[in-house]
C-alpha cells in the first residue's frame, strides 16, 4: 500500500494529512510547531500520524511541504550575507530600486527604508556589456573580474548574485562568471539572473534574484535536513516542496530556486479550500486561512485562484508568480494590547506564536491574545484540548484578558468582545484588498474559513462582508496539508519579447509558447511525469504602447492560433477596464510570455456524509454559556463527528472537532451538506444577486 503525506508548517502549529493513494482514506494530525528547526516538528507530526494509521512510515512514497522557512528568513532579517556582479555603471541598481511612496500623506516620514538584501559594500562590477538584441556589445574582462571576485572573498559573502544587464537576452556573460566563481569562490552558491527571472527591468530581475541567493542558504540546508531525516524512515521518499504559485517542485528545485518558495505555506491552503468548495458547488469564494501568527486570504474565480507576478514578503517584492495571497497579522496568537498614549485598544501584528504561546496554553505566555479572548466569550468549550491532546488552562485566559479590561475599564466578557471584534476587523479589511480593491464584490462570493482559528470567525466576517454562506470544510485545521497532498508538480517558462502587434504576428508569438511550454514539460518528465498527464496553462504580459503598467492575461493557445492577436488585446481591454474603468485605443504591445505546465492533481475521493435528516440533536453532547452581542446566552455544543448531512443547526451553537472550533452567531443557522462542509446562513437569507459562474 501507497501513501503520500501532505505536511504544512506554520507559526503555532504543524499540520500533517495522511493519505492513502488507493482508497482515498484520509488521516489527520497537529503538533507543536518546532522554531528553531521545523524538520523535528515534520518528522514529529509524520510518527504521530503514523501511529494514528497504523502504518508504517516506510509506506509513505511522497512527502507535499508547504513550509515557511524562505519566508521567515526575509521577515527576521537573517538569509546569507549576499555578494552580487552587476554590469560596469550599474553597480548601485538596488539602491536607486523603484520610486515608493508608502501610507497617505506624509507616510514617508515614518516610513524606514530597508537595506537591500546585497550591500553595496559586497556589489561589484564586471566590464561588460549585451544589448537589448543579446548582441555582445562589449566583451567581459575576466582579468578584472577575478580581482573583484578576491575582494569579494574577504568579506566573507555566503552568497553570489550575478545580473548583468540584458541577460536575459544573451547570458553568455552571466554563465561564464559563474564558472570564474566557482574557481575563485568554491562552496559559494550562485544564481544566476538569466535563470531565476529571464526577463526585463534590470531592478526586478536584480532584487528577484538576490532574494535567491539570500534565502539559498538557508532553504537548501532545512530541505537536506528534512530529506536525511525523512530518508531514516523510508528510502524510497520524494519530497516535494509547494510552490507561492500552488504548484509544487522538486527537492533540487527547491534549493536552488527558493524564491518561487516566499508563498509556500499559505498556498497550500488555497489549493485545498478550492477543492472542498467545488466538491460543495462554490467555485466563487473568498478564503480565510486563520493561524496562530497570521491570517491570509484570497480570491477564488471560477474555481482557480488569481495569481500575480510579484510576490512580496515584508517590504521585499520580487518577481515571482505566486498565488494572490493577502496577510495581515491578525491570528489565535496575536497579542491584545492598550496604548497608555491613545488608551485605544489594538490587537496585533505582535504574536505570541507557539512559544511560549498564549496564556491558555501554560507555556509561559502571560499577554492576552485573540485564543484568550475566545475562551474568556465561551467559544472554546470547557474540556476541549487543541489538536485533541493539549489541555487549556481557561483561569490563566482569563487573568490575561484582564490587562486589557482593567486598561478599558471594561468587564472581562466586553473586554475579550472587543478584542474578537477588533481581529475580525482586521482580518475584513485584508479580504477587501483581495475584492473590492480588485474591482469585485464580495456579496458574490461565498466565504470559506480554515485554519486552527478560522471556524471561530467565519460567521462574523460573512456578516461582515455580506458573502453567504459561511462554509466550514471538514478538518479546518488540516486544509493546508491536504491541499499539499493533492497538488501536482509545476514549472514555468517565461521570455522577454516586447512586440507592438503590428510588429509580429499571431503565429510567431504561439510558436515560442508552445517552446517555452516543451522546456517546462521535459523538467517535468526528469521529475517522473508522463507527457499524458500534463496540462499547460498560457499567459502573456501586454500593455498599451507608450505605457509602463503591464497586465498579465490568460489565454487558450487555440484560440490565439484560430482568432489572432485579438484573443488575447480584447482580454486585456476587459481586465484594464474592470481595474481601472477604462480602457484605450492605443495599439497593444507584448512585454512577457509566459507557458506553466504541471501535472495531474491526486484524484483524492470526499466519501459522501451519511443523511441524518434536519434535527442535530444525535450530535448534541451539552451547553455552553457563552456572550454573544453584548449578552450572556446558552449555545448548544455539538461533536462534529457525529453530524450527518441534512442537519440544521441553529444558533448560537458551538461545533467541536479534533483541529478546530466552529462559532454559529445568534440569528445564524447552519447546514450540513452532503461532504460534510457546513453552510452558514443568516435565518431568512435570500440571494440578493445571482453569484457570477
Amino acid at each position: 500500500m501507497a501513501y503520500r503525506l501532505g505536511v504544512d508548517v506554520g507559526g503555532t502549529f504543524t499540520d500533517l494529512l495522511l493519505v492513502h493513494e488507493k482508497s482515498g482514506k484520509t488521516w489527520s494530525a497537529k503538533v507543536p510547531s518546532t522554531p528553531a528547526d521545523q524538520s523535528v516538528g515534520v518528522v514529529n507530526g509524520m510518527m504521530r500520524v503514523c501511529e494514528y494509521a497504523g502504518i508504517d512510515p516506510a509506506t509513505i512514497l511522497h512527502v507535499m511541504h508547504g513550509t515557511t522557512v524562505a519566508t521567515n528568513t526575509v521577515l527576521t532579517g537573517t538569509g546569507a550575507k549576499c555578494g552580487l556582479v552587476t554590469t560596469k555603471g550599474y553597480r548601485q541598481v538596488l539602491q536607486i530600486a523603484r520610486s515608493f511612496v508608502p501610507g497617505g500623506l506624509g507616510g514617508w516620514v515614518i516610513y524606514n527604508k530597508s537595506l537591500p538584501l546585497a550591500p553595496l559594500a559586497c556589489t561589484i562590477e564586471a566590464d561588460e556589456r549585451v544589448s537589448a538584441k543579446g548582441d555582445i556589445v562589449h566583451a567581459l574582462d575576466e582579468e578584472q573580474l577575478r580581482v573583484s571576485l578576491r575582494e569579494l572573498k574577504s568579506k566573507n559573502i555566503e552568497a553570489l548574485t550575478v545580473s548583468l544587464v540584458n541577460s536575459f537576452a544573451n547570458d553568455t556573460h552571466e554563465k561564464r562568471i559563474r564558472d570564474i566563481a566557482g574557481e575563485e569562490l568554491p562552496d559559494i552558491p550562485v544564481s544566476l539572473s538569466s535563470e531565476v527571472v529571464p526577463e526585463m527591468q534590470e531592478y526586478e530581475r536584480t532584487v528577484t534574484t538576490v532574494a535567491n541567493s539570500y534565502v539559498r542558504p538557508r532553504v537548501a540546508k532545512y530541505v537536506r535536513s528534512l530529506k536525511s531525516k525523512l530518508s531514516i524512515r523510508g528510502e524510497d521518499v520524494k519530497l516535494h516542496i509547494l510552490r507561492s504559485d500552488g504548484g509544487l517542485a522538486s527537492a533540487k528545485a527547491s534549493e536552488e530556486f527558493p524564491v518561487n518558495m516566499l508563498m509556500s505555506g499559505p498556498a497550500g491552503g488555497v489549493t485545498g479550500a478550492v477543492w472542498v468548495a467545488l466538491q460543495s458547488g462554490f467555485p466563487n469564494l473568498l478564503t480565510v486561512d486563520v493561524g496562530g501568527t497570521s491570517t491570509d486570504v484570497a480570491l477564488i474565480q471560477n474555481g482557480e485562484p488569481r495569481l500575480r507576478r510579484e510576490t512580496t514578503v515584508g517590504d521585499v517584492t520580487v518577481r515571482a508568480s505566486s498565488v494572490d495571497i493577502r496577510t495581515v497579522g491578525a491570528g489565535g496568537g496575536s497579542i491584545a494590547h492598550v496604548p497608555d498614549l491613545t488608551k485605544a485598544l489594538r490587537v496585533g501584528p505582535q504574536s505570541a506564536g507557539a512559544d511560549p504561546g498564549p496564556a491558555a496554553y501554560n507555556r509561559g505566555g502571560t499577554e492576552p491574545t485573540v485564543t484568550d479572548a475566545n475562551i474568556v466569550l465561551g467559544y472554546m468549550p470547557e474540556g476541549q484540548k487543541l489538536g485533541g491532546d493539549m489541555a487549556l488552562d481557561r483561569a490563566l485566559s482569563a487573568q490575561a484578558v484582564k490587562k486589557v479590561a482593567d486598561a478599558l475599564k471594561l468587564s472581562q466578557k466586553d473586554a475579550a468582545l472587543g478584542i474578537y471584534n477588533i481581529v475580525n476587523e482586521n482580518m475584513v479589511g485584508a479580504l477587501r484588498l483581495v475584492s473590492v480593491e480588485q474591482g469585485y464584490d464580495p456579496r458574490d462570493y461565498a466565504l470559506i474559513a480554515f485554519g486552527g482559528a478560522g471556524p471561530l470567525h467565519a460567521n462574523a466576517l460573512s456578516r461582515l462582508l455580506g458573502s453567504w454562506p459561511a462554509i466550514i470544510p471538514p478538518g479546518p485545521g488540516v486544509l493546508c496539508a491536504l491541499g499539499d497532498a493533492t497538488t501536482a508538480v509545476r514549472d514555468e517558462r517565461a521570455r522577454t519579447y516586447v512586440r507592438k502587434f503590428a510588429e509580429t504576428s499571431a503565429k510567431e508569438v504561439a510558436k515560442i509558447l508552445r517552446t517555452l511550454a516543451a522546456d517546462a514539460a521535459e523538467s517535468l518528465e526528469r521529475e517522473g511525469v508522463p507527457k499524458s498527464e500534463m496540462r499547460t496553462s498560457w499567459q502573456v504580459d501586454l500593455r498599451y504602447h507608450g505605457q509602463g503598467l503591464r497586465l498579465a492575461v490568460d489565454f487558450d493557445i487555440k484560440d490565439l492560433e484560430k482568432q489572432g492577436l485579438k484573443a488575447i488585446s480584447g482580454k486585456f481591454d476587459a481586465e484594464h477596464k474592470r481595474l481601472f474603468t477604462f480602457a484605450l485605443s492605443l495599439e497593444h504591445e507584448l512585454v512577457t510570455l509566459r507557458a506553466t505546465v504541471q501535472g495531474k492533481s491526486v484524484s483524492l475521493k470526499r466519501p459522501a456524509l451519511a443523511k441524518g435528516g434536519t434535527d442535530p440533536k444525535a450530535a448534541a453532547t451539552g451547553r455552553q454559556k457563552v456572550y454573544m452581542e453584548g449578552k450572556d446566552l446558552t449555545a448548544t455544543v455539538y461533536d462534529r463527528r457525529k453530524l450527518r448531512a441534512g442537519n440544521r443547526i441553529k444558533g448560537p451553537a458551538i461545533i467541536v472537532e479534533m483541529d478546530s472550533t466552529s462559532v454559529i452567531l445568534p440569528k445564524h443557522h447552519g447546514v450540513v451538506d452532503k461532504v460534510g462542509c457546513i453552510l452558514i446562513y443568516p435565518d431568512g437569507y435570500k440571494p440578493a444577486r445571482k453569484a457570477k459562474r
